[in-house]
């Protein structure tokens, strides 16, 4: 870290103590964890920040490069603000702000004070970047505006909620009825952008609206792309009598870590239970069949359950490919 930063760091550490520990002199040791939790958070606070703005400029693409002067609208707040800027002589910056304060309000409630304040500052951001910023007009294709409009404001909405915030307050209300209503969040999503696209069908035209599910389509596909990881993960618990010759394979020769679990069989041939250990390891979608290869050479009996994992963090899935 930059020696500046770093004592700036510790002395912000220090002060912070003192005010603790009156009485006591502030000693190294106390020190170093508040750095280091200070680092932790800054570089975090960094990295958000980094996600929040990549996400603004590209969702002002979307929507200034393609969709707003061609008369489009997509789900969400920011389809019931493009819906609105069709509608009224409003600016579609003061528009998005508008729309999305009520969601904003929720969540500070129902997710938390800081979820909103930085929601609230990338919403305002687009909308000075929507004002201000002089996008080129990319094409008059209708079906490339509604493709690629709905890529780069998907990809703006992702990377902001890689950032920890919204840009499109909709998310915020469906998590809010999906708790009072027992229904998903998926369900409301698509309720809303239904009543949406029928206001756009009534007050625009049918091949608005219908332009407009295919934006919102290509969209939430991005979305998923940018949140969840391009890469598909895939967690996979082996359970067999061969448990140690799979750990083999998969540390030695496949060079994948795993997790032993010390397991019980609930019920076997002769009708009694059984110890065996149970092996977790993860893997990518595309070498699930090498895994899979590999299993049958040493048991073709072996119990295998597999689950779609979103992302990862550490070990070294991500650091080595499969031998």
């Amino acid at each position: 870290m930059n020696p500046f930063l770093s004592k700036l760091l510790i002395d912000l550490a220090r002060k912070r103590l003192e005010k603790k520990q009156v009485d006591k002199p502030v000693s190294k040791k106390q020190i170093v964890p508040l750095v280091r939790r200070f680092q932790v958070e800054l570089s975090h606070a960094i990295k958000e920040s980094f996600f929040i703005i990549i996400g603004v400029f590209s969702a002002g693409f979307g929507l200034k490069g393609f969709l707003l002067p061609n008369k489009f609208i997509d789900g969400g707040a920011t389809g019931i603000s493009l819906l609105l800027e069709n509608v009224t002589s409003l600016n579609l910056g003061l528009l998005l702000v508008l729309v999305n304060l009520p969601f904003l309000i929720l969540a500070s409630r129902t997710i938390g004070f800081r979820f909103a304040i930085k929601s609230i500052v990338a919403i305002t951001l687009l909308a000075i970047v929507v004002h201000f910023v002089n996008y080129p007009i990319v094409t008059e294709d209708k079906l490339l505006i509604a493709v690629f409009g709905g890529f780069f404001l998907g990809f703006g909405i992702g990377m902001s909620i890689r950032g920890g915030s919204v840009i499109d307050g909709t998310e915020v209300l469906a998590i809010f009825l999906g708790r009072k209503l027992s229904l998903t969040i998926g369900d409301v999503l698509l309720l809303i952008n239904v009543i949406i696209f029928s206001v756009g069908a009534y007050t625009l035209s049918i091949e608005t609206a219908l332009y407009a599910m295919l934006t919102y389509l290509a969209a939430a596909r991005t979305v998923d792309f940018v949140v969840d990881g391009v890469e598909e993960y895939v967690g996979v618990t082996i359970i067999s009598n061969n448990h140690e010759e799979l750990r083999i394979m998969l540390t030695e020769k496949l060079r994948r870590a795993c997790t032993i679990y010390a397991g019980k069989g609930g019920y076997g041939k002769q009708g009694y239970s059984y110890d065996k250990d149970i092996i977790y390891t993860v893997v990518t979608r595309l070498e699930l069949a090498k895994l899979q290869t590999e299993i049958d050479k040493i048991d073709r009996n072996a119990f295998i359950i597999m689950g779609v994992v979103k992302d990862l963090k550490g070990g070294m899935i991500k650091k080595r490919p499969l031998k």
